[in-house]
């Protein structure tokens, strides 16, 4: 396992093409995994939105930010791979600009990642499934920081979502230009679960917590700018974080 060797993340979100998600997922599983790791990058996952058929969401990282605009000139500029198969990506493409770059919330909350993820060939999906909740911070970053630890995570915890990373906002100026990132302030928190029974319960429980429901949901509320973003995902076939 290897923990918070990648600490610049990137969460990605695409809407695409009615139909089309299946089919840039099978050319990104099969072309585009490889080929930008080979340049400096880890490829986290990959899912499929389930409240949305026409999301792909996808999560990559890089040790720092000079390295990020370094690979991803290598990959998209430069690379080979990206010149032959962006055509076909594209045709499946709507809107790619809703990209967040973050940072680990703490020194010991980036992803705890396995060292191998599944070959080219696979194609079972595995039964687990993801959360990824967006909190749009109106409240100063240490200070959210400093609350989620003390009064939502033990929530979480009860309510059998222990969160797995937590991020926030990576404030460094975006190194690679043609790629837009935005720049909303956030805190992103990560969870996995067996599978989507497990999820439901965790819902459910949450629901009927008392201490979510009388005091830490309100505590939040005065800190955040809008509404929770909730993203429940499916891990596709060769997602490393599944």
């Amino acid at each position: 396992m290897t923990e918070n060797v990648w600490p610049v993340v990137e969460l990605r979100q695409y809407t695409l093409r009615p139909g089309t998600r299946d089919v840039l997922i099978e050319l990104f599983e099969r072309e585009l995994i490889e080929t930008q790791e080979a340049v400096g990058m880890r490829i986290v996952a990959q899912f499929r939105d389930e409240d949305d058929p026409d999301r792909f969401v996808w999560v990559r990282a890089f040790p720092d930010m000079d390295a990020r605009g370094a690979a991803l000139t290598a990959f998209y500029v430069d690379g080979a791979a990206w010149r032959a198969h962006a055509p076909a990506a594209r045709a499946t493409m709507v809107d790619t600009d809703n990209a967040l770059l973050l940072q680990p919330a703490s020194a010991a909350s980036g992803f705890v990642l396995p060292d191998a993820r599944p070959g080219v060939r696979a194609t079972d999906l595995p039964e687990s499934r993801a959360l990824a909740t967006i909190y749009y911070l109106d409240s100063p970053r240490e200070e959210f920081i400093e609350f989620f630890d003390n009064r939502v995570r033990p929530v979480l915890a009860a309510t059998g979502a222990p969160p797995i990373a937590c991020y926030v906002t990576d404030p460094t100026p975006n190194t690679f230009a043609a790629l837009p990132v935005r720049r909303a302030s956030v805190f992103v928190w990560f969870a996995l679960f067996d599978n989507a029974a497990r999820r439901a319960e965790h819902f459910d429980q949450l629901d009927a917590s008392q201490v979510w429901g009388t005091e830490v949901r309100h505590e939040l509320a005065k800190r955040i700018s809008g509404p929770i973003e909730r993203l429940r995902l499916a891990p596709t076939a060769r997602s490393l974080l599944r």
